[in-house]
């Protein structure tokens, strides 16, 4: 699979990343052996960039990936993960976490983004990783951290960059404005970006995105589904978008996304995998994955063409905003090394 690296730095990405919030129990379990094939089969099928979280099944996601690369090269896959919550005994556990993971709650959640909490995070992630290093070090939903974030936690991550000690850092959010803050005011090298780049929400080119291009720093793009809504050929009612269901609205204009899709010979899902290349600050797309023939789907639906001319299709009927720079110089073609 083609890679790309991010800017200014040694890290390089596959076009396509395994993203390993589901198999820390998101939203419902995943059996140990299930989880194990999905990343085996993410890896037969050439990904190489895998990105986990504490915050993701309470270090469930960390210790199963952890546990299924250790019998691979370390020098041939790319891992991030995420600083900003620490793990701590939970004092009064009820029994289930209640943050959307399906995991006991013996430990809790704790921000901190100072300079020792980063320290003991990384820490932490490695002894359940049972890696000796990080790739990529985000910080993990700072929005209202900022100044703590910005002045302390920042500043410790590039110095244990310029150490050598990890190879790239950044910040992931729901958001963008602050990201592009994170970006133009920060030592930050790449951005994950949820949610803010896809067919239904382009806000990222108001801020991330022109801060990327301006500063010369990359972006990952994630959530380009929007939490569901993208994910079928024909969306329904019912469906999610970013987490709740989906306003009536959304789903008719999904709907005529997805019939100027057909006449262009692919499907929805296939073009929400590859919009976000369109914009040349973008080099990968990481997706959740839960089983291996959840990899399988997404892997072929990555692989799928999508032409130039479904992006100018959509401009002109004004389902994507025209300032979207498909068929001037994006594209994933166009993008591989």
């Amino acid at each position: 699979m083609h890679q790309r690296k991010i800017h200014n730095t040694s890290v390089s990405l596959t076009e396509l990343g395994f993203g390993a919030s589901v198999i820390g129990n998101l939203y419902r379990v995943t059996p140990i052996d299930d989880a194990t094939a999905a990343i085996d089969a993410a890896w037969e099928a050439g990904l190489r960039y895998f990105d986990t979280a504490p915050h993701y099944g309470l270090g469930l996601s960390e210790r199963r990936l952890g546990a299924a690369l250790r019998d691979h090269p370390r020098e041939e896959y790319v891992i991030s993960s995420k600083v900003g919550r620490l793990l701590v005994p939970n004092e009064e556990p009820r029994g289930v976490d209640t943050w959307g993971f399906v995991v006991r709650d013996d430990l809790r959640r704790q921000w901190d983004f100072s300079r020792d909490g980063v320290l003991r995070s990384l820490e932490d992630t490695l002894e359940r990783t049972g890696l000796d290093r990080l790739d990529i070090v985000y910080l993990h939903d700072p929005d209202d951290h900022w100044r703590q974030a910005a002045e302390e936690a920042m500043p410790t991550l590039a110095e244990l960059r310029d150490q050598g000690v990890i190879g790239a850092i950044g910040a992931g959010m729901n958001q963008s404005a602050m990201l592009a803050r994170f970006l133009r005011e920060t030592p930050a090298d790449v951005v994950m970006l949820a949610g803010r780049y896809t067919l239904l929400d382009q806000s990222a080119l108001d801020d991330v995105l022109p801060a990327a291009q301006e500063h010369g720093k990359s972006v990952v793009a994630v959530g380009v589904f929007n939490s569901g809504l993208l994910s079928r050929d024909r969306p329904a009612e019912g469906m999610k978008y970013d987490y709740q269901d989906a306003p009536p609205e959304l789903v008719a204009r999904a709907r005529e996304i997805a019939q100027v899709c057909e006449a262009h010979g692919t499907t929805l899902p296939a073009a929400a995998i590859a919009f976000p290349y369109t914009h040349p600050s973008i080099m990968n797309v990481t997706l959740g994955m839960r089983t291996a023939e959840q990899v399988g789907r997404n892997v072929e639906l990555h692989d799928q063409p999508v032409p130039d001319g479904l992006w100018d299709d959509l401009r002109t009927q004004g389902l994507i905003r025209s300032d979207v720079l498909a068929g001037h110089g994006g594209g994933r073609d166009e993008r591989c090394l």
